[in-house]
């Protein structure tokens, strides 16, 4: 009996935190228990900078940069199969364009079964729910959620999906939406909406939702074509909100009706 006991005490947790848009303010309490609690923290610089605040100097901390995501899961897998507890912590939440995937991805390329490793995803506020929140509603009804980075993803499969997004007339998320290098998929993304929607359907951006900096506009499709992305300094850290035919302004917020009668 206490062979066993100590055998399962040995056996490492490895935890995928989402730390939600701004860190701890926007976690929720098994996030902030898991990253206080952690003997090792695994993640990207800048998320790591976000919840410092909850890491002790007792805690060691394993940090990579931007792209290096295959690096920090296996960093974080290697670490825990010691027999530590790491947490890897990802922005957002962890299962939408985020870590979760690839860590389970990776455990099953190298045949790790959970007898060899606890495995604990803990979820957060993710991008597109805080910006919803700050243009008021338009996420209420069915929506489609797509990014236009072509780094993992071909852009003739991404814009596939704006098609079919656009046609079906779900409200459209669209994730990082621009970069310094990659100009063009954004114009070209609103080019095949506008096929299907009118010029004066709603447009939310919001640049670093509820963090230091933030910035969120409404305007229209139409105008958001004729001015341009620089106008509303649209870059990595921004999401693009497109209604649906049903969407409207009001007030300076956007609102989808779900179809109740009003």
């Amino acid at each position: 009996m206490t062979a066993k006991g100590d055998k399962e005490q040995k056996k490492g947790t490895l935890k995928v935190v989402g730390i939600g848009p701004a860190g701890r303010q926007w976690m929720c309490p098994p996030a902030i228990e898991a990253i206080s609690n952690a003997q090792i923290v695994c993640g990207y610089k800048t998320y790591l900078k976000l919840v410092e605040d909850l890491i002790g100097p007792h805690q060691e901390t394993v940090q990579t940069g931007m792209t290096r995501e295959k690096e920090r899961c296996q960093r974080a897998i290697d670490l825990a199969l010691t027999g530590k507890n790491v947490v890897l912590i990802c922005s957002g939440d962890p299962g939408i364009y985020a870590l979760s995937g690839l860590v389970f991805e990776l455990l099953k390329k190298r045949g790790i079964s959970d007898n060899e490793l606890l495995v604990d995803v803990i979820p957060g506020i993710p991008a597109l729910s805080a910006c919803s929140a700050l243009l008021g509603a338009p996420l209420v009804h069915d929506f489609s959620v797509i990014s236009l980075s072509d780094l993992l993803t071909p852009w003739k499969l991404i814009e596939k999906r704006l098609w079919a997004a656009a046609e079906a007339d779900f409200v459209i998320v669209l994730y990082n939406p621009r970069s310094k290098k990659r100009t063009d998929h954004l114009p070209r993304a609103l080019e095949i909406v506008a096929e299907h929607r009118k010029d004066d359907t709603p447009v939310g951006i919001v640049t670093k939702a509820m963090r230091q900096g933030q910035e969120v506009h409404v305007t229209t499709l139409e105008n958001l074509r004729k001015k341009g992305p620089d106008t509303w300094n649209i870059g990595m850290q921004s999401l693009v909100i497109i209604g649906n035919s049903k969407s409207f302004i009001w007030n300076k917020k956007i609102i989808t009706p779900r179809g109740y009668e009003v």
